[in-house]
C-alpha cells in the first residue's frame, strides 16, 4: 500500500443540513450536497446535489459543464437529450450528458429523487460508480478528491486504515488533498448502497 505524507482534509456532510432551493420552473427542488473548496451554488468547479422531481419538464442548462445523473428513489425517468429519446433510466443507473444539451424529463410512474454530479471537464477527469452488496468493498485511488455518498444504512470508510463513519442515508464524506495512491475500504453492518466519485485534476 502506498500512502501520501500529506494530511488530507476529510469532512462529513450531513443530509439533515443540506440547503433546499426551488427550481426556477417550479418542477422540483434541489439540495446541494457538496462543492469544490471555495465554490458556491452560483459558481463552482464541481458540485454534488440531490433533486426531487415532481413533474415532467426541462432541465436547467449548465454551459461548459458535464453532468452525471442517477435515480435514487422512484420508478425512473425517461430523458430526451437534444431531441433524441434515451432508454428509460432506472434507479442506480448512471447517465452522463453535456450541461450544454437541451434536456427534457418524463417521469415513468410518479415523482423521483435523483443524484447529480456536475463538473468542469476542462479541469477534471471524473469517475462515478455505485457499490452494492454485502461488502466489504476495497479499492485504491490516486484522485485528489474522493467523495462517498451513502444511499443506504450506516457505513464506515477506511482511508489508509483510518475509520470515518457515514452514519445516515444521503450523508456524504469528502476527502480532499491526497495526491498518492490511497487504499479505501468500505464496510457496513448491512448491505452496501453507496456512490463513489473520484475527481482527478487535468494536467495544465
Amino acid at each position: 500500500m502506498t500512502s501520501s505524507d500529506a494530511h488530507p482534509r476529510i469532512q462529513l456532510y450531513r443530509a439533515e443540513d443540506y440547503p433546499r432551493m426551488p427550481w426556477r420552473n417550479g418542477g422540483g427542488t434541489t439540495q446541494e450536497v457538496a462543492c469544490n473548496p471555495g465554490g458556491s451554488t452560483a459558481r463552482f468547479d464541481w458540485r454534488l446535489s440531490i433533486a426531487d422531481v415532481g413533474q415532467d419538464g426541462g432541465f436547467s442548462a449548465f454551459s461548459g459543464y458535464q453532468r452525471i445523473l442517477t435515480v435514487l428513489e422512484g420508478p425512473g425517468i425517461e430523458l430526451t437529450v437534444d431531441g433524441c429519446l434515451q432508454a428509460p433510466l432506472a434507479p442506480r443507473q448512471a447517465y452522463a450528458f453535456s450541461g450544454d444539451a437541451k434536456v427534457a424529463c418524463r417521469l415513468l410512474d410518479g415523482p423521483i429523487r435523483d443524484f447529480n454530479l456536475i463538473y468542469t471537464p476542462a479541469l477534471y477527469h471524473a469517475r462515478l460508480q455505485w457499490v452494492s452488496g454485502a461488502g466489504p468493498c476495497l479499492f485504491h485511488s490516486s484522485a485528489r478528491t474522493v467523495l462517498l455518498m451513502n444511499a443506504g444504512s450506516a457505513v464506515t470508510l477506511y482511508v489508509n486504515g483510518v475509520a470515518h463513519a457515514v452514519p445516515t442515508q444521503y450523508d456524504c464524506l469528502h476527502i480532499e488533498g491526497l495526491d498518492a495512491l490511497v487504499e479505501y475500504r468500505l464496510e457496513g453492518a448491512g448491505m452496501l448502497d453507496a456512490c463513489i466519485i473520484e475527481l482527478l485534476p487535468r494536467s495544465t
